[in-house]
């Protein structure tokens, strides 16, 4: 039973974004099995069977992109494979995470390891080593432009197999070569196609979408909870939340978030309290979260349903079905996951947007019993005022982000790459648009969580008030102006480690109260 839930069989098993990251923090192993290793070994053997054969095949024994008529001797087609790798790496910039670089090799495993690609087993064998050695090489943010896969951080992350480049090792950056002395390992040569399976895929953009979609998971979680207790702190209703409502435009993410929202509010006080008042209808940003934050939803769920098909494919070229048939297509090219990439940074965007809307809402002290700028003493006081003017910086640097990678292209490699997808880019682009919003939500919890406390001694559900309480925890009630910095970095913490949401699955079981309301299976399973 063990093994079942701690082990992963690359090439074999169904690789979802939730256990690529738990293989990248090393709560599930990846391992090789028999039925793989019999496929890997066949089409290395299929590889080999070519060369002898003398019959010309791209990338096999011809040159690469614009010099694929150009044939190369018997005798220097490893040479070949290594040469590759030294010209492709050309990347720029700081490197990226090295929780990303790892990801890009678990994913290259697993594609390589379907045995389509021609690789030896002894390569994939030093890939896996790499991994559970935790020797996770050095990779630049950039310079691939999504087509051919993206070559430059491919062949980066690949130097290490044939013993240069540079790794992070025991939190160090090492030279590869100081790496594999020190551990009495020598580099690998590689054989004909090898380079080439190595550096054409997708695995670059890949690994950026699967933290992105655990990002996204996490803030639409919290954005939900905090738009929750700002309703509760300005007096919103809850009849824009009703299932009734949802069901004539049944978007699953929309009728996701009313059914939660709904949940979140049933029996509160403090909706109660408000029930006969004079106010006809809130403003949209509250209004139509389920409308605004659900339409985000479903952009998560479209990008998560498109990954876990790319991180389950072959994206290497040629592939090799056997000896007789091998086929140079195009399924490196980013274009099926560069889109959704640049579709999802927009939807994450728009959960940043209207929650600046929801902070500069929170000021104009427009609700009974809430004080203009969230204190009750200004003039001497500024209050939250300059909170917002983080909130729209965030907001608008987002915006400016949003325009799709995807839109462009630059044709490369002489020509021979005349259309390329961009979704490096756009991947790299959506992880800071994600970070700005988790600091933008951040802003919306402080406030929101002050506005709630002026309707004390009213009590809202228990899944709220014990959110709240956590917040109270390490955020005090403001009462006049001071520095904000540390307030700031704990809210921060509270978004990015989830624990808001931890606090709200907790109680919902205890109470046996509902929380996640409708099409949950879809939109709670990370």
């Amino acid at each position: 039973m063990e093994n079942k839930r701690k082990i992963f069989q690359y090439g074999n098993d169904q690789l979802t974004c939730s256990i690529a990251m738990q293989l990248a923090t090393g709560h599930i192993k990846g391992e090789l099995i028999a039925s793989t290793i019999e496929k890997v070994v066949q089409s290395a053997q299929y590889v080999q069977e070519i060369v002898d054969s003398g019959k010309i095949v791209y990338g096999i024994n011809t040159g690469f992109g614009p010099l694929c008529t150009t044939l190369i001797n018997p005798a220097d087609t490893k040479k070949l494979q290594e040469n590759i790798l030294k010209s492709h790496a050309v990347g720029i910039g700081e490197p990226i995470d090295k929780q990303l670089s790892k990801l890009m090799m678990i994913l290259k495993v697993h594609a390589l390891a379907k045995g389509y690609s021609g690789i030896q087993l002894t390569t994939l064998e030093r890939m896996i080593w790499f991994i559970d050695h935790d020797i996770i090489p050095i990779v630049p943010k950039q310079g691939s432009v999504g087509a051919s896969g993206d070559l430059a951080p491919l062949s980066h992350l690949f130097l290490p197999l044939i013993g240069l480049g540079k790794v992070w090792y025991q939190n160090e950056i090492r030279q590869t070569s100081e790496v594999l002395a020190l551990l009495e390992t020598k580099a690998i040569t590689l054989g004909a196609k090898e380079g080439l399976a190595l550096i054409n895929g997708t695995q670059f953009m890949a690994a950026h979408a699967i933290k992105a979609v655990s990002e996204m998971h996490n803030l639409l979680e919290n954005a939900d909870l905090i738009a929750t207790l700002m309703i509760e702190g300005l007096n919103g209703s809850i009849k824009p939340f009703f299932a009734q409502l949802h069901q004539l435009r049944p978007y699953k993410g929309n009728q996701y978030v009313a059914s939660t929202i709904y949940n979140l509010l049933q029996a509160s006080e403090i909706v109660t309290s408000h029930q006969n008042c004079s106010r006809v209808q809130d403003p949209y940003s509250l209004r139509c979260i389920p409308q605004i934050h659900g339409a985000s939803r479903n952009a998560w769920l479209h990008l998560k349903d498109t990954i876990e098909i790319e991180i389950n494919s072959v994206t290497d070229n040629p592939i090799i079905i056997d000896s007789e048939l091998t086929i140079s297509g195009g399924s490196f090219h980013g274009q099926p996951i560069a889109l959704p990439i640049d579709y999802a940074t927009l939807a994450i965007s728009e959960i940043g947007n209207v929650s600046d809307r929801r902070v500069y809402l929170s000021l104009e002290g427009d609700t009974p019993n809430v004080p203009k700028l969230l204190l009750k003493e200004t003039g001497l006081n500024s209050g939250f005022m300059i909170l917002q003017y983080s909130t729209a910086a965030l907001a608008s640097e987002n915006k400016g982000l949003c325009f799709p990678s995807s839109a462009d292209s630059i044709p490369t490699s002489l020509g021979q790459e005349d259309h390329v997808s961009m979704g490096s880019i756009g991947a790299r682009k959506l992880l800071q648009v994600i970070n700005n919003v988790s600091n933008i939500l951040s802003i919306e919890l402080i406030c929101a969580a002050q506005a709630f406390d002026f309707h004390k001694p009213l009590q809202s559900t228990a899944i709220m008030e014990a959110v709240h309480q956590e917040i109270r925890k390490v955020i005090p009630h403001i009462t006049e102006d001071q520095m904000m910095e540390d307030i700031l970095s704990t809210a921060q913490q509270l978004v990015s480690s989830g624990s808001l949401v931890h606090v709200a699955k907790q109680i919902a079981k205890e109470q046996r109260v509902p929380y996640h309301g409708l099409h949950h299976e879809y939109f709670n399973n990370f």
